[in-house]
């Protein structure tokens, strides 16, 4: 900017050149705190990820892996490598590099997979100042890539052109990778993910079958994918949860997940928290999120400030989310039959066999709904006119029997339970929106009990979130009859090259959507 001439102003322009000074001063000065405040954060940052970083390569390489010994240790391993490679994906995105990153060498590829040859040549070899561009040579590389059932290489060549007349050079772009520089496409790194969590394969496992296919690949190697993958997609995971807490009508529920403490040689009891959309909701989603506790807490914090009626079970920790009318109950119907069902198979109880008799006569009516393909509406209209009655007639045939049985037996406790709970047990009767029970979530649990009988547990509360993560995308992929695999290709190819604000659209149901005739 030209200095201005101060003698030739007068006294208002001296003075409004001096207001602009200042303006412009203050405007730097909060530039300036903003980006102060930014170093000071990313310092902070890379502090803890070093020293987070530092920890598990004393757990992975230290006498405190001794502790574990055989498939835990493994696995151990497994989970540390997939922590180290998520914290170095971090932490690129946040330090500035010093010096150039070093590349990593590559194991040869096997010489007899068959080699696709990918082209890359540039949208036009005609040069900015009209002639003809001659090409002079290309860049080779190659990539491991994986189709159901069979490994293949991905040769890409990048053919370079010159303008002999103005010596300019164009060569196509390399296109940006979930996992920049590496060996794996998105078609692999893919497969790793849907073989451990929709396939319950440990790593251990598949480096084993990989071996056996004459592709090696070392099961430190998948654990950085892994590690990176999940750090990729967590704002798809963000996404789902910010979708799913739209709903008017949620269903909660729980269940251990044993997290490997070790520093302590030993697991701690963690909870891996699942909510989800009703059977009814054209658009299904399940999001899974991994606390260290079971306490209501952890619901409250997930749930933030959602407002609407939650399908749950009784347990405690759900109670304080009722107390105001933010959040009403919504009790399961299952779970009230499930106390008769066990009194009558295990004693042969004849009040419990009673009791079926009325629970049945209430889910008859639900199956008559699904069958006539009703709305809520027509749910709600069939419901009044023969679940209705049928609720009326359990509710005074249990206040009589309770008159009637020991005190402290379990047909009290059963019988208790249901009139304790009946306002909510009873509430989807004035509401087609609502389902009878929480019975459609606690399926959606049962993958996390199968994968956690081939993991045994979490290696850290990192790969428990990173878990949850990705089989929030899985299940809701499945939800939606989509095929796993191809569904997470897709995302890992076009993740890199989608903006924040339209990564709602790599979601399942987007992602359906877009592709009608894909099931």
């Amino acid at each position: 900017m030209a200095k201005p001439d101060l003698d030739a102003m007068n006294a208002d322009e001296l003075r409004q050149f001096a207001a602009s000074l200042f303006i412009e001063l203050e405007a730097k000065g909060i530039e300036l705190k903003h980006k102060n405040s930014e170093i000071q954060w990313k310092d902070l940052k890379i502090s803890q990820l070093s020293h987070e970083m530092a920890i598990l390569k004393r757990w992975r390489f230290g006498r405190a892996a001794e502790a574990f010994h055989g498939l835990q240790r493994s696995l151990l391993e497994e989970s540390i490598d997939e922590d180290l490679g998520a914290i170095e994906i971090e932490l690129d995105a946040i330090r500035v590099p010093s010096k150039p990153k070093q590349v990593p060498v590559r194991t040869h590829l096997p010489i007899d997979l068959p080699r696709v040859e990918i082209p890359h040549e540039p949208d036009s070899t005609v040069c900015g100042c009209g002639c003809q561009m001659e090409r002079i040579g290309q860049d080779e590389s190659e990539k491991l890539d994986y189709v159901p059932g069979t490994f293949q290489i991905e040769h890409h060549v990048r053919g370079k052109w010159v303008c002999r007349t103005c010596e300019t050079i164009v060569q196509a772009p390399v296109a940006p990778h979930v996992i920049d520089k590496g060996i794996p496409t998105a078609g692999l790194l893919a497969q790793v993910l849907i073989a451990k969590y929709a396939d319950h394969l440990p790593l251990y496992r598949q480096e084993e079958i990989y071996g056996r296919t004459g592709v090696p690949i070392a099961r430190s190697t998948m654990a950085e994918w892994v590690g990176a993958c999940g750090v990729k997609l967590q704002p798809l995971g963000d996404e789902l949860r910010n979708l799913l807490l739209k709903r008017a009508v949620l269903h909660a529920d729980e269940t251990p997940m044993p997290t490997l403490r070790p520093g302590l040689g030993k697991t701690h009891r963690s909870y891996l928290w699942a909510y989800g959309t009703t059977p009814y909701d054209p658009d299904p989603i399940v999001v899974y999120d991994f606390a260290a506790g079971r306490s209501g807490e952890h619901a409250r914090a997930f749930l933030g400030d959602w407002r609407g009626k939650l399908v749950c079970d009784d347990f405690s920790g759900y109670k304080a989310l009722f107390k105001g009318d933010a959040v009403v109950e919504i009790g399961c119907m299952a779970h009230a039959r499930r106390k008769f069902h066990d009194l009558h198979v295990n004693h042969g109880s004849a009040i419990a066999g009673d009791a079926l008799e009325y629970f049945g006569a209430l889910y008859e009516v639900e199956r008559r709904a699904k069958d006539l393909n009703l709305d809520a509406d027509g749910r709600k209209a069939l419901r009044q006119a023969e679940a209705a009655p049928v609720a009326t007639k359990l509710q005074a045939w249990l206040t009589r029997r309770l008159a009637e049985v020991a005190p402290r037996s379990a047909t009290e406790k059963a019988i208790n339970y249901s009139l304790g709970r009946w306002v909510p047990l009873t509430r989807y009767l004035d509401d087609g929106e609502l389902p009878i029970d929480n019975n459609w979530l606690e399926n959606r649990i049962r993958p996390i009990a199968l994968g956690r009988s081939n993991w045994l547990f979490a290696g850290s509360d990192r790969a428990g979130r990173r878990t949850t993560v990705i089989m929030s995308l899985i299940q809701t992929a499945k939800l939606h009859r989509l095929d796993p695999y191809a569904y997470l290709r897709d995302v890992l190819e076009r993740l890199p090259l989608t903006p924040h604000s339209r990564i709602g659209e790599l979601l399942p149901g987007a992602w359906k959507l877009s592709r009608p005739t894909t099931h």
